[in-house]
């Protein structure tokens, strides 16, 4: 039997695990316009139906409030689904709109095999964009640009390479586009990271560059610049973007670098790149599982942080710009394993691995580090200030239940502790989300270990789940429950942030209207742990997924989308979630409560 789980707090805790966010005011914030007192609750109107399991099927939604549509991104087949949502609960197929053919067809290319995946969508008025990139994906991809109402092509423009998200300006004037560059595998080849922006007037555009003689003189603090033999601009993978109210500035994450790109849209120049730096997981607050092999374990480590945001967002207070990140946290590791030569791989500061661990394991550079899988006395060693061993056993990294088996990043690691002697690791993501003064590039807020204790208090030792198979606490070694998406949307002058956690699933709901002390409101996530998601894949017709997901829940949340309830069919405000491993469109209503004075 599926089942429903959600948690609402409406006092702060005693608890720091729990409620690190709660404050009755900020330090330095407000607590925005005169807000009216009130209590909101997730409601799930629908999922639709799925369009495939593990497949990509649903990254991205946008929705078109005019039209009563839902846009959603079926990215491994190089299509948009367009649903009718008219009655949200109840949204039907009304379109597939076959992007790759669409190039062909109206001369853009030449055959549907040079086009690759479509990675991300978005709508201004009655203009739908969608970002596609090209096949191979290190060549340039495309923006297509069509028309909300009749589905019809109307332009398409040359990007970067792996145009991976877009976003309009608020004034609908531009259009944005993150170019990842990501390399191909082995590192053969490894375009340049860029930032597309498209006018909409007459659909020119102006690409911008990260080399160096384009960066302000700052653009390394605090930032990870690797890469196999990869300059600066290489280095450099533009993920995903936001944009001020104004329609000023874009905020573009550079997710591998652990940084934030600011680009000045009156110039297309990059005004100015910050670090993000790293959380210090041995704090009280900051807690983690470092482990899948021993259940709900929360504890202070020896562990940096990257905060390697995935989506990004912004809202104003008081007429200032703040940004919400979405902590996930990535590494090169794909592309790094075919990397054979010791010398190029050492060289770029990663971990040659020349043994043969398993029968058929090959020689492999590694980034993506574990003391269980790499570890060798004569190369890593994980010591105190004084040198000495942090843990009795395994160079200081101890059993299971401590770092032994933690995959870090060797290359931060070693660069941050200035050889292999290493007193801190440095993980991927910091599992939270987290607030940013987007002038100053100085954080504000940081969530903690809330998504980690809160999923354990629901779900025990099934907390920190796979997303493609339930097997608790099977990524509490590996970036936990991985926040990705979030969006923000007003209700009655209360800001509130919505987050998708990508591995756990489910949504988590802060009111972040004061930016220094947001408070936690609730989490809801309809899976069921129980159900033997793997056997999925095995089945063999549409209507046996549809039916089998039906019952396993929303797997994957990845794309975010808020509708206010001015744009809403029912006059309630929205979330929308696109769930990429079960390939559904899930349709929440936000609930008010007014409180009385």
């Amino acid at each position: 039997m599926k089942r429903s789980y959600w948690l609402i707090a409406l006092l702060c805790s005693a608890s720091l695990l729990i409620f690190s966010g709660c404050s009755d005011d900020g330090d330095d914030g407000n607590n925005g316009t005169n807000a009216v007192d009130q209590v909101v609750s997730l409601q799930q109107l629908s999922s639709t139906a799925s369009r495939g399991f593990d497949a990509s099927a649903a990254e991205i939604v946008t929705f078109d409030g005019n039209n009563e549509r839902m846009f959603v991104v079926n990215a491994d087949n190089g299509q948009v689904d367009v649903f009718d949502a008219s009655d949200l609960t109840h949204p039907v197929l009304e379109e597939t709109i076959d992007i790759q053919q669409l190039l062909v067809d109206n001369g853009d290319v030449a055959s549907v095999e040079v086009v690759g995946a479509v990675n991300s969508v978005a709508l201004s008025g009655n203009l739908v964009a969608v970002a596609v990139e090209a096949n191979p994906k290190t060549d340039a991809g495309w923006v297509v640009i069509i028309n909300a109402t009749t589905f019809t092509y109307i332009d398409a423009v040359q990007a970067g390479a792996l145009p991976d998200m877009l976003t309009f300006t608020p004034d609908g004037s531009k259009i944005v586009v993150a170019n990842e560059g990501e390399p191909d595998e082995g590192y053969v080849n490894d375009p340049e990271g860029s930032v597309s922006v498209i006018n909409v007037t007459d659909y020119s555009v102006t690409n911008i560059s990260f080399s160096v003689s384009d960066l302000p003189s700052n653009y390394a603090d605090t930032m990870i610049i690797d890469g196999v033999g990869a300059s600066v601009a290489q280095s450099l993978e533009p993920e995903y973007i936001t944009v001020s109210a104004d329609s000023s500035r874009a905020y573009v994450v550079l997710q591998e670098n652990n940084a934030i790109a600011v680009i000045d849209l009156s110039d297309t120049s990059v005004d100015s790149i910050f670090g993000l730096g790293f959380k210090n997981h041995s704090i009280p607050g900051n807690q983690m599982d470092a482990s899948q092999k021993d259940g709900v374990n929360i504890q202070s480590l020896p562990v940096m942080g990257m905060y390697m945001p995935d989506a990004i967002t912004s809202y104003t207070v008081a007429g200032k710009t703040y940004l919400i990140t979405a902590n996930e946290g990535d590494s090169r590791q794909d592309w790094l394993a075919p990397v054979s030569d010791q010398i190029t791989c050492e060289s770029a500061g990663y971990f040659y691995d020349a043994a043969d661990l398993d029968d058929d394991s090959e020689t492999l550079c590694i980034d993506e580090f574990s003391a269980k899988d790499f570890y060798d006395s004569e190369n890593v060693t994980l010591v105190d200030s004084e040198g000495q061993r942090l843990f009795e056993v395994n160079g200081g990294f101890g059993e299971d239940n401590q770092l032994r088996r933690l995959k870090f990043s060797y290359f931060t690691t070693v660069a941050m502790n200035g050889g292999t002697d290493f007193d801190k690791l440095y993980a991927y993501g910091a599992r939270s989300f987290s607030i940013w003064d987007a002038e100053t590039g100085k954080q504000v807020f940081d969530s903690g270990s809330d998504f980690e204790v809160i999923t354990a208090q629901i779900f025990g030792e099934d907390f920190n789940n796979d997303n493609a198979e339930n097997s608790g606490d099977d990524r509490s070694d590996n970036k936990g429950p991985e926040p990705e998406g979030v969006t923000v949307g007003m209700i009655n002058g209360h800001t509130y942030a919505f987050i998708g956690l990508e591995r756990m699933g489910g949504i988590m709901v802060y009111d972040v209207s004061n930016p220094y002390a947001p408070d936690y409101v609730m989490y809801t996530n309809n899976r069921d742990v129980s159900y033997d998601i793997d056997g999925i894949k095995d089945l063999e017709t549409d209507a046996e997924v549809i039916a089998a997901i039906t019952e396993a829940g929303d797997l994957g949340p990845e794309g975010l989308t808020f509708v206010s309830a001015e744009d809403s069919p029912n006059g309630y405000p929205l979330v929308l979630v696109a769930n990429e491993v079960s390939g559904t469109v899930a349709v929440y209503q936000v609930d008010v409560t007014l409180l009385e004075d």
